[in-house]
């Protein structure tokens, strides 16, 4: 079957949206950005292929009158152990990484202690992966995030005098990036079936065979990529010729015209830039303004705060959330981030109430931009990586009726895709390509 491909290349993560002929979502992917933005756009694109693959399964299963409590119970299953099957390949080369570069030169004068150690956080780390519960670490798209949380956790318990957590760190830091720049087989085709062994002990024979047949059936569906239209930070650096390129103001409008209808104003907070966007009725752009002379008060801004302060960024929002008051942060400038944030711990600030001030002082930035652009109209969307920070979206609903009074306010669940879709959609609107990137 054909489908079209919107690639959003950010300076944070980059995302994909694949489409079918209809307009309609086959799959999202996916990934942190690197400084390899073509290996980025690929597995982005991987994992969007991965997710529309269990689209087609869906459908497959309901062909096969699959379509009971039991059937969506084998698919929750079937996806939770893919993942796990392709985070443990993760893992297990971010292992093999952390031991050469730990027993390796460039730390030789720690010793034979330090391999110890690495191995005995790995040992905590697969054993804690692997437990059979829906909650671990969701597979590629925050490998990073989670592997770093995990392992600094595991670090803190290891260090001692002999040999500091700073030490431990070191050989994260160093092979993580090696691992996201390795291109390993992550791919439905490549993992499906064993992580379908692990899912259909128990089943009866018949509904067992067709569990089979219809997963073995998606894995075998060709799926042609009619074209492909990229977007965002990195969008130059895409292998798209000229014409498949659109610019972000344009896709993200279109996005957030077509998830909600009646959108009117649009504000994407992304990895290294702000943009306030109005539009039209049709979703046609009709005014912006954005923010791109430094990463102040985006994405980027807060993930040097969760190395700051030893997190993953998808812990600052729930910890400034626990926040009883907001302390004034008197600058968002990223350079002096660090100092501030440290001075403020050393006065006895509580860190959750620090963090609330950093959001309210991202979501300050972003209502300047918003009024220069035309305002808040009704309704408002809000869009991008941030709009996923619980933290960020209630300072922004509280700046927004603050200012403007009552608003409509759109956040999916999929905001951060909205980029990506509009490309997407742009890409189905121009029909299939003589010429398909892949």
């Amino acid at each position: 079957m054909r489908a079209y491909v919107g690639i959003d290349l950010g300076s944070t993560t980059t995302k994909a949206v694949m489409l079918d002929e209809g307009g309609a979502v086959l799959g999202r992917g996916i990934t942190n950005s690197r400084s390899n933005y073509h290996l980025a756009a690929e597995i982005a694109r991987d994992e969007a292929h991965v997710d529309a693959r269990f689209t087609l399964l869906d459908r497959a299963l309901a062909v096969a009158g699959e379509t009971g409590d039991e059937a969506v119970v084998f698919r929750k299953r079937l996806l939770h152990q893919f993942r796990k099957v392709q985070q443990m390949a993760q893992l297990a080369t971010l292992r093999a990484r952390a031991l050469e570069e730990a027993a390796g030169p460039r730390l030789s004068h720690l010793g034979p202690a330090l391999v110890t150690r690495v191995e005995r956080i790995f040992d905590a780390l697969e054993a804690e992966w692997k437990k059979p519960r829906l909650t671990t670490v969701k597979g590629s798209d925050f490998f990073r995030d989670q592997a770093a949380s995990d392992y600094g956790r595991y670090a803190e318990r290891e260090a001692d005098r002999e040999l500091r957590f700073d030490a431990l760190m070191s050989v994260f830091d160093k092979v993580i990036i090696l691992v996201e720049n390795e291109r390993l087989d992550l791919t439905f085709e490549g993992n499906i079936k064993k992580a379908l062994e692990r899912c259909l002990s128990g089943e009866t024979p018949g509904r067992r065979a067709r569990y089979e047949a219809a997963v073995l059936s998606v894995a075998d569906t060709p799926l042609e990529i009619a074209r492909s239209i990229g977007t965002g930070y990195g969008r130059q650096t895409l292998p798209f010729p000229k014409d498949g390129i659109r610019s972000e103001i344009l896709c993200h409008g279109l996005g957030a015209h077509v998830m909600f209808p009646r959108t009117a104003t649009v504000l994407d907070i992304g990895g290294q830039d702000t943009k306030a966007i109005q539009v039209d009725g049709d979703g046609i752009v009709t005014s912006f303004q954005m923010n791109d002379r430094c990463a102040a008060g985006c994405g980027r801004y807060l993930g040097y705060i969760a190395d700051e302060m030893n997190m993953g960024v998808h812990e600052l929002g729930p910890l400034a959330m626990q926040s009883t008051r907001t302390v004034k942060i008197n600058s968002t400038c990223t350079v002096f981030a660090g100092a501030e944030l440290r001075d403020r711990l050393t006065m006895g600030q509580k860190r959750e109430d620090i963090l609330a001030g950093l959001h309210r002082a991202i979501i300050l930035r972003a209502m300047a931009l918003l009024a220069r652009s035309g305002g808040v109209a009704d309704e408002f969307t809000f869009t991008g990586g941030v709009a996923n920070n619980e933290a960020a979206v209630r300072a922004l609903r509280q700046l927004v009726k603050e200012n403007y009074g009552g608003r409509t306010i759109n956040i999916s669940p999929d905001s951060i895709y909205t980029g990506a879709l509009g490309a997407a959609l742009f890409a189905v609107r121009a029909g299939p390509s003589e010429v398909n990137p892949s």
